[in-house]
């Protein structure tokens, strides 16, 4: 790994924040923030998956506190933001609103773009709308938040776990709609919360198992007694994912690779596991290709998640590499780089 020892812990250890706060973004939301690592370091703010899910203190691991600031924040409505779950003016513009606005509270001149998976969507469209406030951008898992993408998820993917397959789709086999996506959008949205939290509870699962191939999958659909505070927290969370997912994420595949292609002079590190059931790699060979200049990793033996060990083996070497040169132009032996 490049400026790491190759027998370095993958991960970084365990630290608390030094400053954590709610900031009032308007609209009735409350975002949470932290900072962590070094006052001093380079900048480096965390984007998060979901949509709906919410930062943990296992991703500050990610990123090196001694070298980097690390700002992490839960996104509208995620975590441990306030309203938890609310949907009203939570789109795409909002979150890169707040973005920029956290930037300028903490006082932030320009600062290292980190998103992964829908984090690494909304990257691109911060990256695009404020290219001056970027050092650059690590992006992990491409989510390109499109149809294709979806219908990969909630129907191509089948043909790789079949029998994870059969328990997530036979809950809609007897409901009058047009599709499995259609169904369960609106099933989680609006359906009684029993009816709701059953079908979160196989979404949970059928994410679980894409998330770990090669892995045994998870022994069984995970339980969420009705009423349960862990019930009302991810009933919150996959309503809100259900509304960033039925709008496209209110982006859509064109504006996504059209924010890509306007990332030029922004140095880009993409990485994605070749195993990611998720999102497929050739999500990140569409970005790569988009973007001059930029620097591709296709991970061996990883699939969707950070801490998947190569693929997070990959992110701490971008990241380091960064620290070290300010530019990922000499990164990755192999990874190839788009210079048109």
């Amino acid at each position: 790994m490049a400026d790491q020892p190759a027998d370095a812990p993958p991960l970084f250890p365990a630290s608390e924040p030094f400053d954590h706060a709610m900031l009032d973004v308007g609209d009735g939301h409350r975002v949470y923030y932290e900072q962590c690592g070094s006052p001093r370091g380079i900048p480096v703010v965390f984007l998060h998956g979901g949509p709906g899910s919410g930062c943990s203190p296992r991703h500050r691991r990610l990123i090196d506190p001694q070298r980097f600031r690390i700002v992490l924040f839960d996104q509208r409505g995620c975590g441990r933001s306030t309203p938890h779950g609310m949907l009203a003016a939570n789109t795409t513009d909002h979150l890169v609103a707040d973005i920029e606005r956290l930037r300028a509270h903490l006082g932030i001149r320009r600062w290292l773009a980190f998103g992964g998976s829908w984090g690494s969507s909304l990257a691109l469209v911060y990256c695009a709308r404020h290219p001056d406030a970027c050092l650059g951008a690590i992006l992990r898992g491409t989510f390109l938040t499109g149809d294709a993408d979806l219908d990969w998820f909630l129907q191509g993917a089948a043909a790789l776990c079949p029998d994870a397959w059969e328990k997530f789709s036979e809950l809609a086999s007897h409901e009058p709609s047009d599709t499995f996506r259609q169904w369960l959008f609106d099933c989680v949205r609006d359906a009684p919360e029993a009816q709701a939290l059953e079908a979160v509870r196989h979404w949970m699962y059928w994410e679980d198992t894409l998330s770990s191939p090669g892995r045994r999958p998870p022994a069984s659909v995970p339980a969420l007694p009705q009423g349960s505070t862990e019930a009302v927290r991810m009933l919150s969370k996959y309503r809100l994912q259900a509304h960033y997912l039925r709008n496209g994420c209110f982006v859509g595949e064109d504006r996504v690779i059209d924010c890509a292609a306007r990332m030029t002079g922004i140095p880009t590190a993409i990485i994605h596991g070749r195993l990611d059931f998720v999102c497929r790699p050739a999500n990140a060979w569409s970005v790569h290709k988009a973007i001059p200049g930029s620097r591709l990793h296709l991970v061996d033996g990883a699939g969707h998640s950070p801490f998947d060990p190569p693929l997070t083996q990959a992110l701490v070497s971008a990241a380091q590499y960064f620290a070290a040169h300010g530019d990922f132009a000499g990164w990755g032996q192999g990874a190839p780089s788009n210079r048109t």
